[in-house]
């Protein structure tokens, strides 16, 4: 192991120099963008999916989208 990685002991410099490392070899938005994979989001997308489905029909469907066509 080399001096830096034996030196490294808190999780705050790892997170530090993994951000630099990140931005050095992808710039700031690739490192944004590879740190975003990593995000689960939040909530419970099928309860809140069935919740927001339940009671429409094909027909209020149709109308919708003929609504926001015109």
């Amino acid at each position: 192991m080399d001096k830096v990685n034996s030196a490294i002991r808190d999780l705050g410099t790892i997170r530090r120099m993994g951000i630099e490392a990140l931005i050095e070899k992808l710039g700031p938005i690739g490192m944004v963008e590879f740190i975003r994979q990593f995000d689960s989001g939040y909530g419970d997308y099928t309860r809140e999916r069935q919740e927001w489905l339940d009671g429409l029909d094909i027909e209020t469907i149709v109308k919708q989208a003929e609504a926001k066509r015109n």
